[in-house]
């Protein structure tokens, strides 16, 4: 017995692994994998959308080389809830996938996701429908579903039991005690999982830096009551295409105020016929109108329900608000409602798009002026009380700007997680769990993939720096053909300057063209001399010339031929 019992002490313990691949380094492109005994499950496959500095670039997924080289381990994606910073990347990354992995969702969540798959040509999704309370077997995980109450519907938290562990992944939530559909976040799940025991527990940190408790969505349903009530005109409500809660208190401020509902702006009414056709989204019949109806209607019988919340350029609000819109005007009078806040680096676009109104002579609110938004995310009260519910060993906060995870980390050793057990992350960067204590493992490939129009992970940052130069300095073009028996210029030189300015055009030319004369001529006077020497040392000699004169560094490139 005493043999058999050292042997199995010196067992091997089965491992267990974490690797974040996305949205521990903003807010977005959420992705995870947790792998254990040959088996892997991916929470979450989301983007980001782009900021100033990625000129051209229309999304930013992670990198999912990982998934892809053990794409034979994965047994399932789970989606945690319907919003694009989960679901967006799940398009590129099937496509990539060379063999068909189940996705699992709740029927809002997968009803969504559908529609971008279609949108994606994705061919024969496969698809497995959950809901709060479900519980399943995939590969060595036990899976256990819980609601969480967060700003769109059919969000859910998740509890996996392994052979190395347990983890419990909250998912994007907020503590609201009056939900919009009734669901709230599900307080003896979390309680029963930790008197379980939970040895490793992921947490939305959105909003960790919050001091208060996120206010209940039932109190922007007032506030836009009020205003679509007292309204003289048309109003105009922007919002997220996503917040079906947010749409449905719209709708019924709107049916109170004996108003018909328009909808404008493409992801917003593919939504709304989803979260309608799914039974998330009640709305009577004959209530939303054809926005070319709603000329014949009389302004104050109307209310305009439509996306460019974030102020992007081609959104419906945008484009009202240059009066680009096909079929909504915007006039003096009109009330206008952005309910939303900006997403870290749309703070100009939205103000942009507020001054173009004002400038009609419409009346807007935001987040400034009335609570006609509520974050769908926890704050720091919220965080900390679940923390204490659950009890976990080990920590881990996800879903955030490095800001908001250290702060997330705060608060959970101020609620008695010991701090050696708080892990704050980077993507790429592991823990390992065996025998239920985590520590630290080896680092994984990560970062992030460019969608730039019909290419996807072509463009990289020595692409994103020319662009910026090409968008800050100019360019500069610079043509020379070379008798390859004299060794000297044969014909004129063709010089072409766009988007560098130094006072007289002509004279700028005009010097320019003798700074390159003369760079040829020393170039030129030994014998042997190469084109590519001619070129760098044109480029030298006119990248001086242009900064002495202009104060610019404008792309430049010289072309020389030999004839």
């Amino acid at each position: 017995m005493a043999a058999s019992s050292k042997k199995k002490d010196t067992a091997k313990p089965v491992e267990l692994r974490v690797i974040p691949l996305g949205g521990l380094d903003a807010i977005g492109k959420n992705m995870m994998v947790i792998e254990c005994k040959g088996d892997s499950l991916l929470i979450d496959a989301g983007l980001m959308f782009p900021d100033d500095d990625h000129l051209g670039v229309d999304l930013l997924l992670p990198d999912y080389t990982y998934v892809l080289e053990h794409a034979d381990m994965l047994r399932g994606i789970i989606i945690t809830h319907g919003h694009e910073d989960h679901t967006g990347a799940l398009p590129y990354l099937l496509k990539d996938l060379a063999i068909p992995v189940p996705v699992y969702g709740t029927r809002m969540t997968l009803g969504l996701v559908e529609g971008k798959l279609a949108e994606s040509r994705v061919e024969d999704p496969v698809f497995r429908e959950v809901k709060a309370g479900d519980s399943l077997r995939l590969g060595c995980f036990d899976v256990s579903f819980f609601a969480v109450n967060h700003s769109i519907p059919g969000s859910l938290g998740l509890f996996l039991r392994s052979p190395a562990g347990t983890i419990l992944h909250t998912g994007d939530f907020k503590l609201d005690q009056t939900p919009i559909d009734g669901v709230t976040t599900d307080f003896a799940a979390l309680t029963r999982f930790g008197q379980e025991g939970v040895d490793l527990m992921f947490s939305d940190s959105t909003n960790a830096d919050n001091p208060n408790f996120t206010k209940s969505e039932a109190e922007v349903g007032k506030v836009l009551d009020s205003i679509i009530k007292n309204a003289p005109r048309r109003v105009i409500v922007a919002s997220f295409a996503s917040h079906i809660h947010r749409m449905q208190q719209v709708c019924n401020a709107a049916i109170a105020a004996h108003r018909k509902i328009v909808v404008t702006g493409r992801s917003m009414l593919t939504n709304i016929r989803i979260a309608m056709d799914l039974g998330y989204l009640s709305v009577p019949e004959g209530s939303i109108i054809d926005a070319y109806e709603a000329k014949d209607i009389p302004p104050e019988q109307v209310v305009v329900l439509c996306t460019g919340s974030q102020g992007e350029p081609l959104s419906a609000l945008a484009r009202m608000a240059s009066g680009e819109h096909r079929t909504i005007q915007i006039e003096e009078g009109d009330t206008v409602i952005i309910s939303a806040t900006p997403v870290p680096g749309n703070e100009k676009a939205v103000t942009r798009v507020v001054n173009g109104l004002s400038k009609i002579g419409a009346k807007v609110y935001d987040k400034s002026k009335a609570l006609v938004h509520v974050s769908g995310h926890a704050g720091s009260e919220e965080l900390k009380l679940v923390l204490t519910m659950v009890r976990p060993r080990y920590f881990m906060p996800v879903h955030g700007e490095a800001m908001h995870l250290r702060a997330h980390a705060r608060l959970a050793e101020e609620v008695g997680v010991p701090k050696q057990n708080i892990f704050v992350m980077e993507n790429g960067e592991t823990l390992v769990m065996h025998r239920h204590e985590v520590e630290r493992g080896e680092a994984v490939q990560s970062g992030i993939v460019y969608v730039d129009g019909l290419s996807v992970g072509d463009t990289n940052q020595i692409v994103l720096r020319d662009r910026k130069v090409l968008a800050n300095d100019g360019f500069c073009a610079v043509a020379i053909l070379i008798d390859s028996k004299t060794q000297q210029p044969a014909g004129d030189i063709e010089l072409i300057l766009r988007g560098v300015t130094g006072g007289d055009e002509k004279a700028l030319l005009d010097d320019a063209h003798a700074v390159i004369q003369e760079a040829l001529r020393k170039a030129t006077s030994q014998r042997g001399v190469r084109t590519s020497h001619v070129q760098r040392d044109v480029r030298d000699a006119l990248s001086k010339f242009l900064w002495d004169r202009c104060h610019r560094r404008p792309m430049i490139i010289p072309v020389v031929m030999e004839i």
